[in-house]
């Protein structure tokens, strides 16, 4: 299989090309011939500037620019470190200073617009005009050597930077390229930061593998607008996007009647949701909603992945659309997978079928290997599978198991296969056991923004007292602009809950933006719970069990 690397350097496309639409300003386009020039020159300039094999922070905007850098890292071959360009204050130099340390990157790479700003940092700008004989990158690099270094999105743990391999991103490319089929990609559009393994990946990459236009937009742009997004596949006949469970639901609550004329999504044949747990829910909706502009059921492409095996694991074909079963609600808490055709199954989605790697469902106590259809831990092994954590071997041999079968790893993510069908449904950290019950915590917040019109987003998690177990406690959000007397928004929300799940909750409301998620939206529910335990949360209003408020410390107080 010939390395990602060598198989764009030796056949640049003049007639392929990448465009960013910047909103108010005119698009920015490089050729593929174009891009690798500029990425060649990069490279001639690194290799007299860093080590081989020295890590490289990439601190830059969305656009261009950080294409033409990664992809000069890869040629130079140091490694490339990804992150998204730090907000001024604290929380800017507490991540930046985190970043380098763990990485132990002593270079950072940006853009001009922002070298000054970086300037603490000694942020170089890679000026084109200083080389002017860019030369031949050095020689094709190992399979085995460190490519890039993936820091994961840190909702239930520290983020920790995965090394992935030349070999693990050129398998994993084939893997995600197969997805589509016979049929060739023409042009890949859409939003996600070039620091998220998906819009590194399965975006921006992908487009460079498979020969395919690629089309960027900035995520702020979107969040601001999400017709933007739609509005660039229609406008530029973009046939695959990505995009979180988020985004779809985003674009289907804020697009309005008046933004669809004109638009024709009958070219898009793949759109894959990944990255978060996928609701029937979101996919209903969004098909629905752009049905009327040519969008098929049939391109939704429910997808699982983590950076651990450099992206994708499963992922639905393209032209198959979502596989989606009901299953009995009262075996399902239990750990098994029944499937009915009573009303009142719970709908899950399927995340595709394992072929070029392996997955194995595990009881996470014994590690031994359970049947289909009962719940366990995902367990995924294949050449997609990364070197380890940066740093952190200790880590490294918790998560990446060697066995008499091979290495595997452990993913912490709980799911079920069947019909040779895979199935997530949470997170073996995050689950909720309340007398032998398996609660899950998007299913707890999920109600909740369905109870009430003024629910915004949720942190579901559990809180332990020796005496009485397990209890569940909710922190949810109104949303903005909306001004419900919170006593009474509290109480509808807790009614519709522990109607739907019989289990007594505790709530606690809070401002709109003050449920703290990683960069690819998922909820930081950990963290969540350490800030309500610690009374760090301004809380507008709080209903909690006498066993739950023992637990909390003296709380900060908040007024609408």
């Amino acid at each position: 299989m010939t390395d990602f690397v060598t198989r764009f350097r030796a056949h640049p496309r003049p007639d392929r090309k990448v465009t960013y639409l910047s909103d108010g300003r005119p698009a920015t386009e490089l050729t593929h011939l174009e891009l690798d020039r500029r990425a060649r020159a990069v490279a001639a300039w690194l290799t007299g500037s860093a080590p081989e094999g020295a890590p490289v922070l990439l601190l830059y905007p969305a656009g261009l620019d950080f294409l033409v850098a990664f992809l000069g890292c890869l040629y130079a071959r140091v490694v490339a470190v990804p992150a998204p360009l730090p907000l001024s204050g604290a929380s800017r130099a507490d991540r930046v200073d985190r970043l380098l340390a763990d990485s132990g990157a002593r270079m950072v790479l940006t853009d001009e617009a922002h070298v000054a700003a970086l300037g603490d940092l000694s942020a170089r700008t890679f000026e084109e005009t200083a080389v002017p004989d860019a030369g031949e990158p050095p020689r094709a690099p190992d399979p085995d050597t460190v490519a890039y270094l993936q820091y994961t999105s840190g909702s239930t743990s520290v983020p920790r930077g995965v090394e992935v391999t030349h070999g693990n991103l050129t398998h994993n490319l084939e893997v995600f390229g197969r997805v589509s089929g016979e049929v060739p990609v023409r042009r890949i559009g859409g939003w996600l930061p070039h620091h998220h393994d998906m819009g590194l990946v399965g975006l921006q990459l992908q487009a460079l593998h498979a020969g395919a236009d690629l089309v960027l937009l900035s995520p702020e742009s979107v969040v601001a607008r999400p017709i933007r997004w739609l509005r660039a596949i229609s406008d530029h006949r973009v046939d695959w996007t990505v995009a979180p469970d988020f985004g779809y639901a985003w674009a289907t609550r804020r697009i309005g009647d008046e933004d669809l004329a004109g638009l024709d999504l009958s070219c898009l044949t793949m759109a894959v949701s990944g990255a978060e747990p996928i609701r029937i829910a979101t996919l209903d909706a969004f098909a629905d909603r752009f049905a009327p502009v040519g969008f098929r059921r049939t391109a939704l492409n429910p997808g699982y992945g983590l950076a651990e095996s450099t992206l994708v694991v499963t992922c639905t074909s393209r032209g198959r659309g979502p596989t989606v079963r009901a299953f009995a609600p009262a075996p399902l808490a239990t750990g098994r997978a029944v499937p009915t055709s009573d009303a009142g199954g719970v709908p899950l989605v399927g995340c595709g079928e394992p072929g070029d790697m392996a997955v194995r469902i595990v009881d996470p106590v014994t590690g031994s290997e359970v049947d289909d259809g009962t719940i366990g831990e995902i367990r995924v092994a294949g050449p997609s599978l990364a070197a380890g954590y940066h740093g952190d071997p200790a880590a490294t041999r918790a998560t990446f198991v060697t066995g008499p079968d091979g290495r595997w790893l452990r993913t912490g993510d709980l799911g079920f296969l069947l019909d040779n069908q895979l199935y997530v449904t949470g997170r073996l950290k995050e689950i909720i056991i309340i007398r032998g019950r398996n609660l899950y915590p998007q299913d707890v917040e999920h109600a909740a923004r369905e109870a009430h019109p003024d629910a915004g987003r949720g942190a579901a998690f559990g809180v332990r007292d020796e005496e009485s177990g397990e209890h569940v406690v909710l922190v949810q959000e109104l949303r903005r602009a909306s001004r419900p007397d919170p006593a009474d928004f509290a109480q509808v929300v807790l009614d519709a809950v522990t109607k739907q799940f019989g289990v007594p909750v505790s709530i606690a409301v809070v401002r709109p933006n003050t449920i703290r998620h990683t960069t690819s939206g998922k909820v930081r529910r950990g963290h969540m719970r350490e800030l309500f335990l610690s009374g760090g949360l301004p809380i507008l209003h709080r209903a909690l069990s006498p066993a739950v408020a023992a637990t909390v410390a003296a709380p900060e107080e908040s007024h609408v």
